[in-house]
């Protein structure tokens, strides 16, 4: 069964960090590439970090760049996204998927999206 299950996700104050995990099974992950997206309330999905298949090639929006890093670990099959200096803005629901929306990065894509972990940063 094709799968990517999230992890990580909780309860912080502002300016903390948080490590979110991404595990895959039932298919290679490192063929792919990875895209971490959120929702917050009320509001649209969110690509937040996108990385290619051979992790040469990053993308970030300005609202985090320089704070969230997107990582892969082929041997482990999974991808990881590191947030630092949280802030009450980053609060949301954050999804992992293989692909990255309108970027266009090197690497397979697949529609095959996570059920998501919560991220909720208090002021």
């Amino acid at each position: 069964q094709v799968q990517l299950v999230e992890s990580g996700g909780g309860l912080v104050q502002t300016g903390d960090s948080l490590k979110l995990s991404c595990a895959a099974s039932g298919f290679k992950l490192d063929e792919y590439i990875i895209g971490w997206f959120r929702q917050a309330p009320g509001k649209g999905r969110e690509l937040v970090a996108c990385i290619s298949r051979f992790e040469d090639n990053t993308y970030y929006p300005d609202s985090v760049r320089g704070r969230f890093t997107i990582s892969k670990e082929n041997a482990k099959n999974s991808a990881y996204l590191l947030m630092d200096n949280l802030q009450p803005e980053d609060t949301a629901v954050y999804y992992c998927a293989t692909e990255c929306g309108r970027q266009v990065l090197n690497g397979r894509v697949m529609n095959k999206w996570g059920q998501g972990t919560r991220v909720t940063v208090s002021s």
